[in-house]
């Protein structure tokens, strides 16, 4: 379904800056974040459990793991000036929503990619959040071909 409609203004006038800190890019960004965070979270999990029990988990993202793949990923220039943990993970989230919203990549294939760079064990709290910075910081690497380059 086509929901370019959406962004169709922010295409006219984009920049980093403007994607990176709407406010309701970011509100639609924390339910696709926090979908294709459950998602691929409960896919690893199943797939790395010893006898193979099925995992289902309905968990949002920390604000701190996404401030800093922000920062990994060299990304600030998206984000406003001085921003806290809680406005760089909006950043993060409004630029996961223009990248869905403009078809760039499809909610499967953010899940898959997230499950993909997943690694470690998830039932180890430090591991696991090591783990989704890196995910979401190559998340964003990756993304970053479909953003303005200004």
């Amino acid at each position: 379904m086509d929901y370019e409609y959406l962004i169709r203004d922010l295409n006219q006038t984009s920049s980093r800056k403007i994607i990176g800190t709407d406010k309701g890019l970011a509100k639609i960004g924390d339910g696709v974040i926090n979908l294709a965070f459950s998602v691929a979270k409960s896919i690893y999990l199943t797939n790395n459990s010893a006898n193979k029990k099925i995992v289902r988990t309905g968990l949002k993202v920390n604000r701190k793991i996404l401030s800093v793949a922000l920062k990994n990923a060299n990304m600030k220039d998206f984000a406003k000036n001085r921003g806290d943990a809680h406005d760089l993970a909006d950043t993060v989230e409004a630029i996961i929503a223009y990248i869905w919203l403009s078809n760039k990549m499809t909610l499967s294939e953010i899940i898959d990619f997230l499950k993909n760079n997943f690694e470690g064990d998830f039932h180890n709290k430090s591991q696991e959040v090591k783990s989704a910075t890196q995910a979401f910081t190559k998340l964003l690497i990756h993304v970053l071909k479909y953003l303005p380059e200004k």
